[in-house]
């Protein structure tokens, strides 16, 4: 948690300089501040490509036990592996771990191909493999909730088991806000935010009596570039400057 301060700090210290803090007074308090920093967060989560990874992570089963709850990181469960070829008979290690027909397969047909058969016959083997897991119950079927983060299985375990869950994760705060591409965005963002918040506050009161005729305020000046600012800033997540899942170096 400390690393994680410490890298939000480093943004509220950029958008209170960005501003001319210490040169003048503003109207921030630390709530402002951590206000902006979570939108620009949000909106980067839900329009980021790179705010999403691909993980792997292992569940048990329990007998009888349809609903299990993930951790609020991921987003979808793309796929569910078992350790077998799977069964429904009540084993409590989900089928038979070693498969010795597989084996033979493979020592007759894959490491003597010049001989017979060769890898054409070991991928029929397979398909017939995958067609008999099909029938029997090597696949699982399942439900997300992204909501609940609910993971239903419509089948009822008979034995406890452990499966291998294939899903996409959101990435950890720290994490983006260390990003090479992401991090620079993520401080814009914010600072744009807090200029649209003293914009708003500055706006309420036009000017400010005095005793030579008062002085105005900049909010609706503010207002109008903090909203150029968003809109420049969301355009360039659609053009995956701040990187992109599955791309390597790449400026939109």
């Amino acid at each position: 948690m400390s690393q994680l301060d410490d890298l939000k700090q480093q943004v509220y210290d950029y958008a209170t300089a960005m501003l001319g803090g210490g040169m003048i007074d503003l109207e921030l308090d630390p709530i402002h501040y951590q206000t902006a920093l979570d939108r620009a967060l949000s909106k980067y989560r839900q329009r980021g490509d790179s705010s999403v990874e691909e993980s792997y992570m292992f569940l048990t089963l329990e007998v009888n036990t349809n609903t299990y709850k993930l951790p609020k990181e991921v987003i979808t469960v793309r796929e569910m592996f078992r350790r077998s070829i799977g069964s429904r008979t009540g084993m409590g290690d989900g089928g038979t771990v070693f498969e010795p027909f597989n084996m033979a397969y493979t020592n007759t047909y894959l490491l003597s191909s010049s001989n017979m058969g060769g890898l054409a016959t070991y991928e029929i083997f397979a398909q017939y493999q995958e067609m008999v897991g099909r029938m029997f119950g090597s696949f699982i079927n399942y439900h997300y909730n992204q909501s609940t983060h609910t993971l239903t299985i419509t089948q009822r375990p008979m034995g406890q088991e452990q499966v291998l869950l294939w899903t996409y994760n959101y990435r950890p705060d720290f994490v983006i806000l260390q990003d090479i591409y992401a991090n620079q965005w993520i401080k814009d963002y914010t600072l744009a935010n807090c200029k649209l918040m003293i914009g708003e506050a500055r706006e309420k009161f036009g000017q400010i009596a005095g005793p030579q005729g008062g002085s105005s305020l900049n909010g609706a000046a503010l207002k109008g570039e903090a909203k150029e600012q968003l809109a420049a800033l969301e355009a360039e997540l659609m053009q995956q400057v701040t990187g992109g899942q599955g791309y390597t170096f790449i400026i939109g």
